[in-house]
């Protein structure tokens, strides 16, 4: 059963979507922190740098209902945005970042709902990252309910790229010359090329240390 807001007032049911959405943070959470740990046991290696976790303000998300032609609504919010709840993952190398969504995808209470690869088809502004919007299920007292988050899955060097853009734009409200945004374009494809030499950099590394082994 997908969540819905219960019939009392407004504020209820704001305060039930809180609940429901930061439950589903900890499930997410608990589940990529599970999965880190029995990377770490079974191949001595943490594909996790690290988590972040945040829900989306009433503000961003009334702008978001608004930019898409939605009432501002409880029912609104819960049913056309995906992103109430999101959780980015910071990883090593760019193989970390599949492996982890392929682990995710196992899961068996989790439902995959819609995966954007931007990666592989990075968007016109370079941006590079992996999305996932996922179910997952939260247990009530007196009911269950899958609660939709979002999971970015990106490298060290994309989340750098990623969030100094953010910046960037932020400071031109979106508008920024077509100079910088050529700029940043190009910063990304370097990006790109530093994830490509550090992931064939561990991979020699790897082989280095298989020999010695022997």
């Amino acid at each position: 059963m997908e969540f819905k807001p219960s019939a009392n007032s407004e504020i209820d049911s704001w305060k039930e979507v809180t609940l429901v959405y930061n439950s589903a943070l900890k499930e997410v959470g608990t589940k990529l922190e599970i999965l880190n740990d029995e990377f770490q046991h079974v191949h001595r290696y943490n594909p996790i740098e690290h988590i972040k976790s945040r829900l989306k303000s009433p503000e961003s998300i009334v702008k978001k209902l608004k930019r898409h032609g939605y009432e501002s609504t409880i029912e609104n919010m819960v049913n056309f945005v995906n992103d109430i709840a999101g959780v980015r993952v910071i990883c090593s190398f760019t193989s970390d970042i599949y492996q982890i969504a392929e682990m995710l995808s196992n899961q068996s209470d989790i439902k995959i709902l819609s995966v954007k690869d931007y990666i592989k088809f990075p968007k016109p502004s370079g941006y590079r990252s992996y999305h996932m919007i996922v179910a997952v299920p939260i247990f009530l007292s007196d009911r269950s309910a899958d609660a939709k988050v979002e999971i970015q899955i990106r490298t060290v060097a994309m989340d750098f790229w990623a969030s100094l853009e953010h910046k960037i734009n932020y400071k031109f409200e979106g508008n920024a010359p077509v100079f910088i945004k050529n700029e940043l374009i190009e910063c990304s494809k370097i990006i790109s090329e530093l994830d490509d030499r550090m992931l064939s950099l561990n991979e020699q590394v790897l082989q280095y240390n298989n020999v010695l082994e022997i």
